[in-house]
């Protein structure tokens, strides 16, 4: 039975380049259906108690918790402002994490980072692989492409440094061996 990924760019920038390697680490999976996310179809208010007092939860927040239920793998790359989360996935996932304190629901997350710079969005990365096993999620492993302009060919839509693709791939396998291992 094939596996289902859920993947997105934690960011609603339209032109999201981590909504690119996303996609992209998505489809090495074999034996996998992918559905990719856009956060922007998911739009939600900055999280607060009044709203959630006068209007209940969004059902945005809802809907995208659902997607996560669907899904036997998260692929979810991360952009960074400021070092931190992007505004628009903080609150969504402040929204979520009021529904559903456990919002990962138990499922294995491919947590990835990129950003033009050299760091490659290595904070907020760092911020997410601490923070996302107390929402009941499962990193299985993590990968941060530096340089998104100079490394990745945006028209093909893959990644262009031999190195960095040949480890993101093996990050892959690793995933696919243990999935079949707890799924199969």
């Amino acid at each position: 039975m094939a596996k289902k990924i859920i993947a997105f760019g934690a960011s609603n920038s339209k032109k999201s380049i981590n909504k690119q390697l996303a996609t992209y680490a998505a489809g090495l999976f074999t034996n996998a259906t992918t559905e990719v996310l856009d956060l922007n179809d998911f739009p939600v208010p900055t999280y607060s108690i009044d709203i959630e007092k006068e209007e209940g939860f969004p059902q945005a927040a809802h809907a995208f918790l659902n997607k996560i239920a669907e899904a036997d793998l998260l692929v979810i790359s991360m952009a960074e402002h400021n070092g931190n989360y992007t505004a628009a996935f903080k609150s969504l996932f402040d929204w979520m994490s009021r529904i559903n304190v456990k919002l990962f629901q138990g499922k294995s997350i491919f947590l990835l980072a990129t950003s033009p710079g050299a760091r490659g969005g290595s904070s907020v990365l760092e911020i997410a692989e601490g923070r996302f096993p107390r929402h009941d999620g499962i990193i299985e492993t993590t990968f941060s492409l530096p340089s998104f302009n100079d490394n990745f060919d945006t028209k093909k839509g893959v990644i262009t440094n031999t190195d960095l693709d040949n480890e993101l791939k093996e990050k892959v396998k690793k995933i696919t061996f243990e999935l079949l291992l707890n799924l199969g």
